[in-house]
């Protein structure tokens, strides 16, 4: 993991190409789906944190992402594999899978139908999976994210989750097996309860019913974490938004990666 994240200015550039390449692909699903892909990538911090962190390696090939909507992050790993083909990837930037075989988990048909019509024609074709996360079979994998969506199961739930999510990656047999989880710090009260509100509004913008949510304190999801063999780094994720949005790099226990 990277220690200190390279100057903004050396790459912006390469983002906002990167910016453009993983969004074109949505004009094919609407007009919705591409300005959700255009606002949602380039308002998100987490994006691009990724990258200038070091936190996808070129190892995660098998890619599991847990809530994936319209399936912009297969699109953007398809963007990041063809911007180093053609020897535009940055210095700074830490090399990202070739070619990942990609699974997207999402509980809303409509969110995954955008996905089919938007990515579809990548290659390799990610595999797009209508299922609720609590019982969808997850593939033996190198890598897991899960951004912004187990608030919308009960605790027991999501400890049922990150437990099928610790075996599949464990399966996968990669030493560099990885889980990126970002969640709300609950204890962090204002910005908690601004990101769900938001959360609540987008979930309605995009045709879907609002459900409770069930929050913790980042405390308790480190504590989570640990219990389940996890190493737990901790990254605040909400530059430049009022949210206590966390990520937490989860990497597993060598003990339980063997």
């Amino acid at each position: 993991m990277s220690a200190v994240l390279p100057s903004r200015g050396a790459t912006d550039n390469a983002w906002r190409e990167l910016h453009e390449a993983a969004t074109i692909p949505y004009k094919k699903g609407g007009s919705f789906a591409w300005h959700f892909a255009r606002g949602k990538l380039g308002r998100d911090p987490v994006f691009r944190g990724l990258l200038e962190r070091g936190l996808i390696d070129a190892q995660h090939r098998r890619v599991v992402d847990i809530g994936c909507g319209q399936g912009l992050f297969a699109s953007l790993l398809a963007s990041m594999s063809a911007m180093q083909k053609n020897g535009r990837w940055p210095a700074s930037w830490s090399a990202t899978p070739e070619s990942a075989d990609y699974t997207g988990i999402e509980l809303m048909p409509k969110d995954v139908a955008r996905a089919e019509a938007s990515i579809g024609h990548l290659q390799p074709a990610p595999k797009l999976v209508c299922a609720d996360m609590c019982s969808a079979e997850l593939p033996d994998c190198d890598l897991v994210v899960i951004l912004d969506v187990l608030h919308y199961v009960d605790l027991e739930a999501q400890q049922g989750v990150l437990t099928r999510v610790r075996d599949a990656l464990r399966r996968g047999g990669n030493p560099q097996a990885r889980l990126l989880l970002r969640v709300g710090d609950a204890s962090s009260r204002r910005g908690f309860a601004i990101s769900q509100w938001v959360d609540r509004t987008v979930t309605r913008i995009r045709g879907h019913k609002v459900s409770p949510t069930w929050g913790r304190p980042l405390a308790e999801w480190t504590a989570l974490l640990d219990r389940l063999g996890f190493r737990v780094h901790s990254i605040p994720m909400s530059e430049g938004t009022p949210f206590a949005n966390v990520l937490l790099v989860a990497d597993l226990e060598e003990r339980q990666a063997a």
